[in-house]
């Protein structure tokens, strides 16, 4: 029953908010009038009002409205019965933190598996992993649990950059701190560069967009994943 697509970045760069992806949101949300926001992942100088307009002038480019979850009283009911779900970007640990303080990570997760067209962007990709620790944000509060929805059979890795050796950077590369992961678990983890997707339907992944993926897993080389690939090998 799944309906989602997990993207990489919202914002290309040259680009407004979401604009690249305006065609595909255009199919996936076609049934949904109203789309439910929640902006829980951007910390302090951006507030939810904030945030929610400026997805709300984004989505207004393909007649969509936008309504926050922070306006509802009873949040795990407006999941119910939402049309379609957008999770923003912004912080991961400050998402994952606000979903489990009002008790609707797990509602979130039921909500997605029943059919409920859904978008991540960054923040709300990694959410769709086994666990959010493959994210590139600094820990700036502490949540519960790093375990996040499991929508897909591995982590994911938004932002994903490859090491530019012309920069002489000496700290550590992408590949370098997802190898550090790899230390501790043995959950897959696909680098997602910017301008890419996954298309999740039913129990079908795919990824979308023009660039390649990379996968790692522990103790293997990593290996580059075509765009349009199925990708239910990941597991």
């Amino acid at each position: 029953m799944k309906n989602i697509i997990l993207a990489s970045t919202s914002t290309l760069h040259g680009g407004d908010y979401l604009e690249y992806l305006l065609p595909e949101l255009s199919i996936h949300f076609q049934h949904c009038k109203t789309i439910l926001f929640i902006p829980f992942a951007r910390p302090g100088g951006v507030s939810h009002e904030e945030y929610t307009i400026k997805v709300g002038l984004a989505f207004a480019k393909i007649n969509k409205n936008i309504k926050g979850i922070h306006e509802f009283e009873d949040m795990a009911a407006a999941l119910k019965n939402a049309e379609g779900i957008f999770v923003g970007g912004g912080n991961t640990f400050l998402l994952v933190s606000q979903l489990y303080k009002n008790n609707i990570l797990t509602v979130l997760a039921k909500a997605v598996k029943t059919g409920i067209p859904y978008l991540g962007t960054s923040a709300g990709s990694n959410i769709c992993g086994l666990t959010m620790q493959t994210t590139n944000d600094m820990p700036i509060i502490y949540p519960p649990s790093f375990q996040t929805m499991g929508l897909v059979p591995f982590n994911l890795n938004p932002h994903f950059l490859d090491d530019n050796s012309q920069l002489k950077h000496m700290g550590e590369t992408r590949e370098m701190r997802i190898n550090e992961f790899h230390a501790f678990s043995k959950s897959p983890v696909l680098g997602l560069r910017e301008g890419s997707w996954l298309e999740v339907k039913d129990n079908e992944i795919t990824l979308k967009g023009s660039l390649t993926a990379r996968l790692f897993r522990p103790n293997q080389n990593p290996i580059e994943i075509e765009t349009k690939s199925n990708l239910n090998f990941i597991k």
